[in-house]
């Protein structure tokens, strides 16, 4: 695996942008990591977790329409680059082959 220089709470804002797809923009994203890691997340540490992201070029942003709910302001949409994605399937792969390697004897140490 080439060097990624993605830490884990970047990571897990990748795929969230991934995973909600058109609908990724800074609340959503904040508000999906809290349901699917219990913990709170702020707007403020999503945001620069996308600035780092779109500087290293796995996410681009896009300004969506203005819309009633926002008082007429935009929203800056996301969405995962090829890189992005190629980075994600690096990082999965890697964690699956160290899965792969423990769990048998981990399985019997949590028994």
């Amino acid at each position: 695996m080439r060097r990624s220089d993605l830490g884990e709470f970047e990571e897990i804002v990748l795929l969230a942008v991934a995973a909600l797809s058109t609908n990724a923009y800074t609340l959503t994203i904040a508000e999906d990591l809290e349901r699917e890691t219990g913990n709170v997340v702020t707007t403020g540490a999503v945001h620069a977790a996308m600035q780092r992201l779109e500087q290293k070029g796995y996410l681009r942003s896009a300004w969506g329409e203005a819309t009633a709910e926002r008082g007429g302001r935009r929203k800056r949409m996301y969405s995962v680059t090829a890189l992005g994605g190629r980075i994600l399937e690096e990082s999965r792969a890697v964690r699956n082959r160290f899965w792969e390697r423990i769990l048998p004897a981990v399985r019997m140490e949590w028994n």
